[in-house]
């Protein structure tokens, strides 16, 4: 039954979905520190065969999303979000005991399949309270206080390395899980009544598929989300190799990673407090135009400077790009929501599993290239700026004006 208890107020509600949403970010980042032991422990055979510990992570989430989505709306939020949690649990314990590459790549995968529950729940949650701007600043202000997660979650890996070693970690990760689940428990009542449940089935995912796809807003702005998501996570596959390998930063290398993640945080915090007026779409263009010059002007003077840059300049550089970022996220997946209120859960889950299934293969095939300079991550930010430029004007044209948010 539908909790009749009073939920948190906004403060707090904002503080528990960024703190359900962070564990995706904890999985992703904390990680990066222990890369190199992991590939020695573990017998990884080409140096860039680490990267994947991150890309498998994100494409069992797309795995996931496709199916916790339907079930969230047939069984409630809650209960998803709960099941979601045990099979995360399940993959780090497959983590924490693998003796081989291979296993921990599996018990990654289980992992991303595990956090896609409480992901695809948690945006169908919101959804079913706000929409349009509302949803656009509710999911800002969530991810303001969601990156500085990322912005220390590097540093906690590595503190716990200097003390134990990886396996140590994927435990973190589950009390985490815990801790969060039962404050979620505690606080937040069921937020899709019975009456408007609706029963499982292959074919309602196939239709929602169909909608999403047939729907050129939420196609347009799904793919552009896709496109943005591989820019995060190609810098994250090669952060490790870029700040450790070519600047020799050793340990500190995650104290740069932070403060490049508070950049998302600062964007999206700002972005919540201007959406209303300005809008989504005209600061969504604004973004990713100046992402694109931006990583056009570094990509000619890292190409100039023989794929060395500074590292100030790459500090710089990168640090307005992902503010640009933060500015995009939030309103591109609101976009993209806006015309399919009566699917919540299932919109939710196909726009979230493409956005990874979208992602995660661009960031394998970047980080693959990585080769010891920064261009091959240069070159995909400027294809990938432009691809989304691209995908926005596509949906916005030839799209019906009535049927368009604001």
């Amino acid at each position: 039954m539908l909790s009749k208890k009073r939920g948190p107020g906004y403060r707090e509600f904002v503080t528990l979905m960024a703190v359900m949403i962070s564990i995706t970010a904890l999985s992703i980042d904390m990680m990066l520190p222990a890369f190199p032991d992991i590939a020695r422990d573990l017998k990884a055979l080409h140096p860039n065969d680490i990267q994947l510990i991150i890309s498998v992570l994100i494409l069992g989430m797309g795995i996931g999303q496709i199916l916790f989505g339907p079930l969230s709306d047939c069984f409630g939020r809650k209960p998803i979000i709960f099941i979601g949690f045990l099979i995360f649990t399940l993959g780090c314990l497959l983590s924490i005991f693998s003796t081989n590459f291979e296993t921990m790549l599996v018990g990654r995968i289980i992992q991303g399949i595990g956090v896609a529950g409480p992901r695809t729940a948690i945006v169908a949650l919101i959804r079913d309270q706000y929409d349009g701007r509302a949803m656009a600043r509710i999911m800002s202000s969530i991810m303001a206080i969601f990156i500085f997660v990322p912005a220390i979650a590097p540093a906690l890996g590595q503190i716990i390395l200097l003390r134990t070693n990886w396996r140590v970690i994927f435990g973190v990760l589950m009390l985490q899980g815990l801790l969060a689940l039962t404050w979620f428990t505690i606080r937040q009542p069921e937020t899709l009544p019975p009456h408007l449940r609706i029963p499982f089935s292959v074919p309602r995912i196939f239709n929602g598929l169909y909608e999403v796809c047939t729907n050129r807003l939420s196609l347009g702005y799904t793919i552009a989300s896709g496109f943005m998501s591989g820019v995060l996570l190609s810098y994250l596959n090669c952060a490790q190799q870029i700040f450790q390998e070519i600047y020799h930063l050793g340990r500190q290398f995650p104290f740069y990673m932070g403060f490049l993640a508070l950049a998302v945080g600062g964007a999206s915090f700002v972005n919540s407090r201007i959406v209303m007026r300005f809008g989504m779409r005209s600061l969504s263009y604004q973004a990713v135009l100046f992402f694109i010059i931006l990583m056009t002007f570094y990509l000619i003077i890292t190409l100039q400077m023989g794929g060395y840059s500074p590292l100030w300049l790459l500090l710089l550089c990168f640090m307005l790009s992902f503010f640009c970022l933060g500015i995009i996220f939030g309103n591109l997946n609101a976009i993209a929501m806006k015309p399919l209120g009566h699917i919540a859960g299932v919109g939710a889950a196909v726009i979230g599993s493409l956005t990874s299934l979208i992602s995660s293969p661009i960031s394998m095939v970047i980080g693959r290239y990585y080769n010891g300079t920064t261009i091959p991550l240069a070159w995909g930010f400027v294809i990938l700026g432009i691809s989304t430029a691209a995908a926005m004007y596509w949906a916005d044209n030839f799209q019906p004006k009535a049927g368009q948010s604001k």
